[in-house]
This record gives structure tokens, C-alpha cells and sequence, in this order.
């Protein structure tokens, strides 16, 4: 509307001039009167100023074109001269407000400084809320710091060690190698200053594992045989982490020190009512762990000896009937022991002197037990016990409470296991009841006593179960007179691997976090990837593999006969080698660094054609010249 009013103006002001020059031509001017007319136009210029500042008080009122109108009137070149000079004191006032800052910025210099610093701080804020990156204070106590950083593994201080010396010297701390050292298994029961520096001592227990893992793998190392005296037939064999003990048909009982193999092994006398019966009772059974031996004879006596001591027994019981199990806890504080269908339990007390601990019998007689682990953290004995087709509880505490875990009539259980939260049975199917799917493995829980996984559906039946206690406790490995080893998981119950080996059987298996070490009954020893589910080698010897033991660097595998009176072997002959088929023999593998050394080769790569054992020469190893002599 403005813009017409005043396209409208600017017609009317053109016409008003037009007209005001012709009236000028058309009247001439006298000469006469030129000054006073130029007075008379000054006194009008100044009386249109006066004019029009009265005017432009009350311009608000007016129209717009009205008030430029007039100032044109009055004089004026331009209508905007008063904005036109606001605009220019605004600018004016500006220019003096910058360079009244820009002085005292120079006689100041430390505002600057705080606004660089202001700066520099937001910078930082950007930056940890753009990418995450944390600014750990360092001001924060060294102690509580270490808390924090003792929850990483050692990738994870590796990557830390690279964000600042601060924290490098954080993660370098010998504390935290030390306790990354002993969660691995390093370097048991060593102290923080029995290292300068713990990080360097991990990478070499590392790198020695990988050493010993691989020669495990390619069969590098060497084997000894643990052989006492020459006419024996050997009945059992228990072996822990330092010890080795051994049960013959003669009733004598021998211990080795796997730290000191170039020492004798020590000789454990019998209690007197043994050692004076005619003809001496064989030994049923052994057992090894902690400091304490143990053995069951068939007469029904048992022998519990100290491993540092030796010699005469420390302690001596006997039950009726003979002895048909025996089992030791893993610290050697707890003996268990069945006769018939009586079990007995026996403990140390706090002084180290024995004594019974509880006697209970059950309905039918006793074929396996095993005492449950954990008994230092539960602080009572718990013991498995199986009784044809019925499996207990038995519990020190409550010696009259028999508590029944499996029973199923018509369903015998032929092998048992248990770990520290877990018993696992095979079951064997009868005949008419095939039609269940065949044996299988039941799994219960010991807190709740409620099954927990039925694994396994086998034609055959399971001779032997392994639960594994490592870093994978859901894992399970077990044996089947089908040939086939088998390694179950307990989550999803279904197979992970089936390994075909043993042609007579699967007696015995054990596994740990990468491999399974299987015996059958033809005598052959296979040690398994359970990865890959490929065989790594194996090892042959007369008679079944009843016992299989090993830990990171050494494997000790036992084959016992079963007859222990065999028919022509007379022990008093002189050409006992002959009879050297009957007695079983125990071998000792050992696949650490030391022993892959050339003088550590297995003595079966170093024999001829001369020496007794010969049949015992793997012939896949000669060389073609071998063959031609």
C-alpha cells in the first residue's frame, strides 16, 4: 500500500514542477528586485525549516507521503536523510565498542588466555562425547585403580598399555600378571615376589604350553615303565598329580614319586593279620591323593599309609566279606570302602588321627562308589554308591537318612561318576524294554537330587563315564562296549563327537579342554582331538586298559590283566620271561620340553630286533634300511 501511495506522490510532485516552470517562462523577473527577491527566497528557505521541524514532530500523525512531501518542499534531497543518519551513528558507536575491546584485550592478556583454556576444555568435552573416549583421572587412588583393571584379561591390558604412560604403568603392574598367572594355572602356589616380572613369566609358561601341547600332538617325548618285582601280576593302579601306587596278586603295595623317578620305589608293608595269612590275600583295590595311600584287600582289610612316611600303616580296619570298592577324596582327608553291601566311611580329624565316621548297609550288594568332590567346601562327606539297579546318597551327617538318587527295576547301572554338582550313571535297558530307545546316561543334580539331562542312546552298554571339571563342566565323555567313544553335552544332551577305535571295548576315558585319552580292552591307548574329532596317535600293550591318568605335561596309562592266577605262569620259575604276558605293566609318558630333547626319544623308536620286548616294536617306525637287515 505504501508502495502506491507513493508511485501516486511521485505523479502528482512531476505535474507540480511541470507547472511551476511554465508559469516561470511565462513571467519574467525584474532586475530591480533581484536582491530583494533573493532575500525574500532565503527567508523562505528558513521559514520552511522552521516549518517543517514543527512539522516533523507531529509526522507520526501524518500520512507518509505527506511528511516527505513537505520535507521536499522545504528544502530536503532526500527523504531518508534521518535514517540514513541513524544508520551511521549506529555504525559510528559499533566501530568505537571494537576497538574499545580490542584495547583492553592487549592491556590484558590473561582474559585471552582463560578463553583459550575455555577453549581447549570444550574441545575435550566434544571430543568424549563425539568418539567415547574416557579421561581416566589419575588422581584417583592407585589402589582403587588396579581394583578396576584386575577384571581385564591380558588382551584388553595390552590395548590400555597403549593409551598413556599413566595407564601403561597401571597395567604393567606385577600384581595383575601375577593373578592373570595363577587364573591360567600357571606357577601354583608361588608368591607376588618370586617374580620380578610376572608379565614376562606368563608369556613363557604360555609359550611352554604351546611347546608341550604340540608335542603332545606329535608324539615327542619319553616313556618309562614302572615295573616292581618280576613274577607279579599287577591287580590295580590309582595315581594322582605327584604319586603313583600300585596293587600286585602277591599283596604287596608299591608307591612312586613321579617328581623322583631315579629313586626306588617305596615299599608299603601290609598290616600283620595280612602279611601272616597263607597264602597272602591279593589286592582288590587302591588309592592315591593328597599325602594319603590307601589299599583294599580281598580278606576284607584296608590299609590307609602316608606318602611322605611310608613303611607301616597308619591306620587299619577290616570288615566282613571281601572288599568290593574303595574310594578317597581328592584331599585324602575322607576314605570310603563297601564290603558286600556295607560301606564305611573314615576321616582324619583336625589332629590328623582316623577314625570311623559312619556304617550303613544297603539292600543289595555294592558294586561301584565314589565319594562327590567339594567335601572341604560342603564340610561333610557325600559318597555315591550303587547297588544293582539303585544309586544313594550317603551323607555322614545323617547316617540313618538313606537317600535314594536312581532306581529303576530291571535297569541295572554299570558305571558311575560324579563331580562337584553332578552324578552321572549309564543305565543298561533289559531285553524287553529295547523298545525305551537303549542305554543311556542319566544325569541328576546334586542340590535339588532331580535329573537334569538323559543322554546317550546306545545299543551297547556304558562301561565308563568321565564329567569333566574344567573350563567346560557342561561337557561329558563316556565309553560304550559299542567301540565308540563318545562326548556328550549336557546342555543341548546331544553328541558332539563319536570317536570308533577300540575293537574289544571301551574300558577307560578321560578328557580335558582340547584332547580325549580312550583304552580299550585289546590294550590300545588313542589320545584324541576333540576339536576336530581326528585321532593324534596311539600306543599298544597286552592286556586291558583299566586306568588312564594324566595332567598338562605327562599321560600314565595301566594295563591290568584280568586274570590274576594265570594257568603254567608259576612264579617261582626261573625264566620269568616268558611269563612277562600275564603280569600287565604301568607307562609313563612324559611330553614336556625337557623330555623332547634327542636323549628323550621313546624307547620304542630306539629298540632292535635284539632285545626281549621286541614284540612290542611298532613297525610303522623302521626305516628301509631296518627292513633289509
Amino acid at each position: 500500500m505504501a508502495e502506491d501511495e507513493l508511485a501516486v506522490f511521485r505523479d502528482r510532485w512531476k505535474r507540480e514542477l511541470w507547472s511551476q516552470k511554465e508559469e516561470r517562462r511565462l513571467v519574467p523577473a525584474a532586475p530591480s528586485t533581484t536582491r530583494s527577491h533573493a532575500g525574500d527566497e532565503n527567508d523562505d528557505a528558513s521559514r520552511g525549516k522552521s516549518e517543517l521541524k514543527s512539522e516533523c514532530s507531529v509526522g507520526v500523525q501524518e500520512a507518509g507521503y505527506i511528511s516527505i512531501a513537505k520535507g521536499l518542499l522545504g528544502g530536503r534531497t532526500s527523504p531518508l536523510l534521518d535514517r540514513l543518519e541513524e544508520e551511521r551513528s549506529k555504525r559510528k558507536r559499533n566501530y568505537q565498542d571494537e576497538r574499545a575491546v580490542c584495547r583492553g584485550s592487549l592491556k590484558n592478556p590473561q582474559r585471552k588466555v582463560k578463553k583459550e583454556e575455555q577453549l581447549v576444555d570444550q574441545l575435550i568435552l566434544d571430543l568424549n562425547e563425539a568418539s567415547d573416549i574416557p579421561f581416566f583421572d589419575m588422581e584417583l587412588p592407585y589402589e582403587l585403580a588396579l581394583k578396576i583393571f584386575q577384571y581385564l584379561n591380558r588382551t584388553e591390558l595390552g590395548r590400555c598399555a597403549q593409551v598413556s604412560k599413566a595407564w601403561r604403568a597401571l597395567a604393567e603392574d606385577g600384581v595383575l600378571w601375577f593373578k592373570l598367572c595363577a587364573r591360567e594355572g600357571h606357577r601354583r602356589g608361588a608368591a607376588v615376589s618370586d617374580s620380578p616380572c610376572w608379565k614376562a613369566t606368563l608369556r613363557d609358561c604360555r609359550n611352554a604350553a604351546a611347546n608341550v601341547r604340540a608335542n603332545w600332538k606329535n608324539r615327542v617325548g619319553s616313556i618309562s615303565q614302572l615295573q616292581f618285582e618280576l613274577g607279579k601280576v599287577l591287580c590295580d593302579v590309582s595315581s594322582c598329580d605327584n604319586y603313583v601306587l600300585a596293587g600286585y596278586s602277591s599283596g604287596d603295595v608299591r608307591l612312586w614319586d613321579k617328581l623322583h623317578w631315579d629313586l626306588p620305589s617305596s615299599y608299603l608293608k601290609s598290616n600283620w593279620l595280612s602279611a601272616l595269612a597263607e597264602p597272602r590275600p591279593h589286592v582288590a583295590h587302591v588309592q592315591v591323593a593328597g599325602n594319603i595311600a590307601a589299599a583294599a584287600y580281598h580278606d576284607g582289610c584296608v590299609d590307609v599309609w602316608s606318602t611322605q612316611s611310608g613303611g607301616e600303616p597308619i591306620y587299619h580296619h577290616q570288615m566282613a566279606g571281601s572288599q568290593r570298592a574303595l574310594a578317597l577324596s581328592l584331599e585324602g582327608s575322607v576314605l570310603a570302602s563297601a564290603a558286600d553291601s556295607d560301606v564305611r566311611l573314615d576321616g582324619a580329624n583336625e589332629c590328623g588321627a582316623w577314625r570311623m565316621l559312619a556304617l550303613t548297609r544297603l539292600p543289595k550288594p555294592v558294586h561301584s562308589l565314589v565319594l562327590v568332590p567339594g567335601s572341604r567346601v560342603r564340610r561333610r562327606a557325600l559318597t555315591a554308591a550303587v547297588a544293582g539297579e539303585s544309586v544313594y546318597l550317603l551323607d555322614e551327617e545323617e547316617e540313618e537318612d538313606l537317600r535314594t538318587l536312581h532306581s529303576v527295576y530291571g535297569h541295572p547301572v554299570t558305571c558311575l561318576d560324579a563331580s562337584e554338582y553332578h552324578v552321572a550313571l549309564g543305565v543298561k535297558n533289559s531285553s524287553w524294554a529295547m523298545h525305551d530307545g537303549g542305554n543311556k546316561i542319566h544325569v541328576y543334580s546334586l542340590a535339588t537330587g532331580k535329573a537334569v539331562a538323559c543322554v546317550g542312546d546306545s545299543p551297547g552298554d556304558f562301561t565308563c563315564i568321565h564329567l569333566h571339571d574344567g573350563n567346560a563342566p557342561h561337557m561329558m565323555v563316556c565309553g560304550n562296549n559299542d567301540r565308540r567313544v563318545r562326548v556328550l553335552d549336557l546342555r543341548t544332551g546331544s553328541c558332539v563327537s563319536s570317536l570308533y577305535a577300540h575293537h574289544l571295548g571301551v574300558t577307560s576315558v578321560r578328557m580335558d579342554d582340547w584332547k580325549v585319552v580312550s583304552g580299550g580292552g585289546e590294550g590300545l591307548v588313542c589320545v584324541w582331538e576333540m576339536r576336530m574329532g581326528t585321532k593324534l596317535w596311539e600306543m599298544h600293550n597286552r592286556h586291558p586298559v583299566r586306568h588312564v591318568h594324566f595332567d598338562s605335561r605327562t599321560l600314565l596309562t595301566a594295563n591290568i590283566p584280568d586274570d590274576k592266577t594265570p594257568r603254567g605262569a608259576c612264579i617261582t620259575d626261573d625264566d620269568l620271561t616268558a611269563h612277562r604276558r600275564h603280569r600287565g605293566i604301568i607307562c609313563h609318558y612324559d611330553f614336556s620340553e625337557e623330555a623332547g630333547a634327542p636323549d628323550g626319544v621313546l624307547p620304542i623308536c630306539r629298540s632292535d630286533y635284539d632285545q626281549s620286548h621286541g614284540y612290542n616294536y611298532n613297525i610303522a617306525l623302521a626305516m628301509p634300511y631296518d627292513r633289509l637287515r
